[in-house]
């Protein structure tokens, strides 16, 4: 069975998010914040991330930094599935799928769970 870690600040979403995987095959492990998902990573050795990038404390591209600092995790995908609109994204895709090594990046208002499902399906080997 392939684990996640989601890190999503939304319950609701995140319960949404859960059943989904679940119902599909995946284990998941969720948490909310930064601290936390990269303790539930290192706990949990995940075959992916999904990540919202406003999360508390610290945001998703400083989790992203942190995570990629760690070699033992440069293979293992993350997805972004934000709020936060393509145009105010615009500029930092390539960083964040060269230097970030991002498996993809969706916008949730228009990204159904399908959807996520198949991003996380291309991903994972």
């Amino acid at each position: 069975m392939k684990r996640i870690v989601l890190i999503e600040p939304n319950s609701v979403l995140a319960k949404l998010y859960r059943q989904m995987l679940q119902k599909n095959g995946y284990d998941v492990v969720h948490v909310t914040t930064a601290q936390a998902g990269i303790d539930a990573v290192d706990a949990a050795k995940p075959h992916a991330v999904v990540l919202e990038l406003q999360i508390p404390t610290h945001n998703g591209i400083e989790f992203l930094h942190e995570f990629r600092s760690y070699p033992e995790w440069n293979d293992i995908p993350v997805i972004v599935n934000t709020v936060i609109t393509p145009e105010r994204l615009q500029g930092l895709e390539e960083s964040f799928t060269q230097d970030l090594a991002v498996g993809a990046i969706l916008y949730k208002p228009k990204t159904s769970l399908d959807q996520l499902l198949l991003a996380l399906k291309e991903q994972l080997p």
